[in-house]
């Protein structure tokens, strides 16, 4: 009886160490300091929030899922007080994007007129959708790319020149910019990568700041509303980007981030992604991408 039981005791042993060898989770949260966290415990902290900052891999498909279900559950505490605004929309496509909420124009025109990134309709449909059947506000908050493209190749002191049909598309000017040795060097691999720019000063930094400054003023004029922002990591990592001119445009508001790495081993925050976030969603390196 005692070798049955002993035999029992090691299937039973192999069966549990199988069980674990097979989990293979799509992702993992973390708080900013590395602790593992709960999708729950998350959403209760976003919930208390006035701004929201959905920070993505914008290839990832757990990141778009989860983008979508925060704003689901985030809706389900705040209702019609909510108002949601993505980088990946321009602030001269805000007429036509009110008009395909508000439901006066078919998906159809509204397809065909506005521009659109090339995984809208895997990864942002579902949230303009959404806006849509909830009659919530959807902000474009970028600046429309010509005027950053500009800047990259003028500087943003070069803005002035422009007509103030174009000023009224991005944040008053002049736009506040201070030059870091790592944005900097960032950025000049950039242009490296990109072919150069004939030699001349490449002003990616500026044209990232104009970016940062519209989508902070674009926030910025919803007062009084909870507001969920998507974006790339890049413009809400480590509580800058965006944030520091949406301080200067709407002091006192609180905000919280949420960013989405790639990690080989999800069971542990890497040190280099502490601190990125209040938040921080690490998917598999070999995950699927959506494009």
């Amino acid at each position: 009886m005692q070798k049955i039981l002993t035999a029992i005791a090691i299937l039973m042993a192999a069966f549990q160490t199988a069980a674990v060898a097979q989990e293979k989770p799509a992702y993992s949260i973390f708080t900013s300091d590395g602790k593992p966290a709960d999708y729950g415990t998350m959403l209760k902290a976003l919930a208390k929030s006035d701004i929201i900052f959905l920070g993505e891999t914008h290839n990832c498909p757990i990141a778009h899922w989860l983008e979508y279900e925060i704003t689901k559950d985030i809706y389900g505490k705040a209702g019609d007080g909510l108002v949601l605004g993505a980088e990946m929309f321009e602030t001269d496509s805000q007429l036509l994007v009110d008009e395909y909420v508000s439901g006066l124009i078919s998906s159809d025109k509204f397809e065909s007129e506005v521009k659109l990134w090339d995984n809208y309709y895997t990864d942002y449909y579902p949230l303009v959708s959404f806006a849509r059947e909830h009659g919530l506000k959807f902000i474009a908050t970028n600046v429309p790319r010509r005027y950053a493209s500009f800047v990259k190749d003028n500087g943003l002191e070069a803005l002035e020149t422009l007509s103030d049909e174009a000023r009224a598309l991005m944040a008053p000017l002049p736009i506040a910019f201070e030059p870091s040795s790592g944005n900097e060097a960032m950025f000049g691999f950039m242009q490296l990568v990109s072919g150069g720019n004939d030699g001349k000063k490449s002003y990616f930094a500026e044209a990232q700041a104009l970016k940062d400054a519209t989508m902070a003023w674009s926030i910025s004029r919803n007062p009084g509303r909870k507001f969920i922002h998507y974006n790339g990591n890049f413009h809400s990592d480590f509580h800058g980007g965006i944030i520091p001119y949406l301080e200067q445009y709407c002091p006192g508001r609180t905000v919280m981030t949420v960013c989405c790495v790639r990690q080989d081993k999800i069971r542990r925050l890497d040190d280099e992604n502490r601190g990125r976030a209040d938040f921080i969603i690490c998917v598999p390196v070999d995950m699927t991408m959506t494009y």
